[in-house]
């Protein structure tokens, strides 16, 4: 069995605003995958990553006649794409806002039946050297998730797996989306973004969500998303604030930590829900 792909973003790309089709998001997450950067591999501009159609089949399960043909119309308009950053990679910092492109170029070969894509020079940074505050997650987490919506939504959660919970503004949220002029009435964004992605990422990942809103006034402000892995067992809860003892205690860390969680993450997470 071969090692299973993995993404890894700064959390600043994450929460970017930018808007993306399904099979745009595919392609660039295909191409992410092929580089692990907790091995030391970097994802750089003076590469061309290479994007075959057995890598979208595998990924969304489809092997339409059509594929190749899809897979170029979509890098196509991704080559026009645009995304707006507001932080450094690493968490270091704000910064002013800069509108950049996912690509600088793209090739075809139609032979080979393949794509080929080299990152922008300022995208670069957000997928590679990240050394804190970058969000990771299984390639085949997303494979049979078919909005888009439905993928960044699942990477938020992602970024906040620790925590297990996520307290988002609506117009964050929007913004984000890049969905700022859409949806006015909350009730078509409820059941057109958030129900259709809240369904499918229950369905079809190793994940189940649960959402409620805040209101201020009268008014819709902020969505809570509360998240866990399905059929987790839930660590014992904590009576007290750990001492910092506590959190350098190696059998207490693994008493307390959630599945998959790293020994960081449990301190983060125990840190932050207590204040520490």
């Amino acid at each position: 069995m071969g090692i299973e792909k993995q993404v890894f973003k700064s959390n600043s790309l994450v929460s970017a605003s930018y808007r993306l089709t399904i099979q745009e998001q595919r392609i660039l997450l295909a191409c992410i995958s092929q580089v692990n950067p907790k091995n030391g591999d970097e994802i750089t501009d003076k590469v061309m990553y290479t994007v075959r159609v057995s890598d979208i089949e595998s990924l969304s399960g489809s092997n339409s006649k059509s594929l190749y043909k899809d897979i170029k119309e979509a890098v196509n308009t991704l080559f026009e794409r645009r995304v707006t950053l507001t932080s450094w990679p690493n968490g270091k910092g704000s910064r002013k806002a800069r509108i950049t492109r996912w690509v600088q170029s793209i090739e075809y070969d139609d032979n080979e039946g393949n794509v080929q894509l080299r990152f922008s020079t300022d995208i670069a940074p957000y997928l590679t050297n990240l050394s804190e505050q970058y969000t990771k997650y299984f390639l085949s987490d997303i494979a049979k998730l078919n909005s888009a919506h439905a993928v960044r939504i699942f990477e938020l959660i992602m970024q906040w797996k620790s925590v297990g919970e996520l307290t988002i503004s609506l117009e964050s949220l929007k913004e984000m989306l890049n969905i700022d002029d859409e949806y006015k009435k909350i009730n078509d964004f409820k059941k057109r973004v958030l129900e259709v992605s809240i369904s499918q990422i229950n369905k079809s990942t190793a994940y189940n969500i649960a959402i409620t809103q805040k209101k201020t006034g009268r008014k819709v402000t902020h969505f809570i998303f509360t998240f866990g892995l399905k059929n987790e067992d839930k660590p014992k809860k904590l009576k007290k604030k750990p001492t910092k003892s506590d959190l350098n205690d190696p059998k207490f860390l693994s008493k307390h930590g959630r599945p998959g969680e790293s020994t960081p993450e449990v301190i983060r997470r125990l840190k932050e829900q207590f204040e520490i």
